[in-house]
């Protein structure tokens, strides 16, 4: 099943406490592309200028990715720059050049209309309303957004939220549109709003899925992050998560919430491998097998026994 994406294709410049890299691939859209189309065909749109490299145009065409919503136009290509402390968190913006994203209106091609899953990465919540506007009821449309649009355009954010089924947001976000108290109250404020399942990315400690369900075992799923031991770039890591989560939905067809916690792992392990290089380096030579051994990993790390009543009892005794 194909998957529509629509949001940035740019150029970054990277410092970290490993290194950098100027004038490397960057943009949600390249990330998400990049990693999705390990599963399935991948159709992007988005807008570049005259400056943008011909190498990242014929790498795009040497994966599974349609480029007939790829505008290039005349101009320059929207360009950011940002450094990464020790602690590899947030990173510093020193630079944001929007050149020819800044008049952008994603025009959706007649074929890709129809595509069944659909991920709005993070843009101006008005042109997230455009694709919208444009595509024919989907089965399966996620949102992602950040702190800028939450201050700055709530009442467009709040009007995307209310025609989505699954919001992708970090803890911060979710605090900071809800004006909650605790992060399960602010969970559930977004999910009144209209959307199916909520979520939570949380960096380093893994992420965090709050269903519409009253039973707390099924309204909830927590997953930690893979353990690595060297991060080399955090750059496009929440972008490839809803990569590999979407790839995997749209590859089974599948948007039980059962099947909705195994895309979560999916998306874990697909991040875990970006942030072992620059940009899109370490996914270039990523494989379905590579993914697969860290889905199995996740499942062995995490996985535990019921408790029977002989070990409750014997519990019980230890800690009283």
């Amino acid at each position: 099943m194909s998957i529509l994406v629509v949001g940035s294709v740019g150029l970054d410049d990277v410092f970290a406490p490993s290194g950098s890299r100027k004038r490397t691939l960057g943009g949600a859209c390249s990330y998400f592309s990049t990693a999705a189309s390990l599963y399935e065909r991948v159709q992007m749109v988005g807008v570049v200028g005259q400056d943008f490299p011909q190498e990242h145009i014929d790498f795009f065409k040497s994966r599974d990715i349609d480029l007939s919503g790829l505008q290039v136009i005349e101009g320059k290509t929207f360009f950011w720059a940002g450094r990464y402390g020790a602690n590899l968190g947030d990173a510093e913006t020193l630079d944001t050049q929007l050149n020819v994203f800044a008049d952008f209106h994603p025009s959706i091609p007649a074929a890709f209309r129809d595509a069944p899953y659909v991920f709005l990465a993070n843009i101006d919540p008005d042109l997230q309303l455009e694709v919208l506007d444009q595509v024919n009821n989907p089965k399966l449309v996620a949102l992602d957004s950040m702190n800028f649009w939450i201050a700055t355009k709530r009442d467009a954010l709040t009007k995307a939220f209310r025609r989505v089924d699954l919001l992708l947001l970090n803890e911060t976000e979710v605090l900071q549109y809800s004006e909650a108290g605790n992060l399960l109250d602010g969970a559930q404020m977004l999910l009144d709003l209209g959307p199916k399942a909520l979520i939570i990315k949380r960096g380093a400690h893994g992420s965090m899925l709050v269903a519409r369900h009253m039973d707390v075992a099924q309204r909830f799923f927590m997953l930690p992050a893979y353990p690595l031991t060297s991060v080399i770039d955090p750059t496009g890591a929440g972008d490839t998560f809803a990569a590999g989560l979407m790839g995997h939905l749209a590859r089974t067809d599948d948007t039980s919430l059962a099947n909705l916690r195994r895309a979560m792992v999916h998306g874990t392990v697909v991040a875990s491998f970006t942030v072992q290089g620059f940009s899109i380096d370490r996914l270039r030579e990523l494989t379905r097998d590579d993914i697969h051994q860290r889905y199995d990993d996740i499942r062995f790390m995490t996985h535990f026994q019921c408790v029977t009543p002989d070990e409750a009892s014997r519990f019980q005794h230890t800690i009283t």
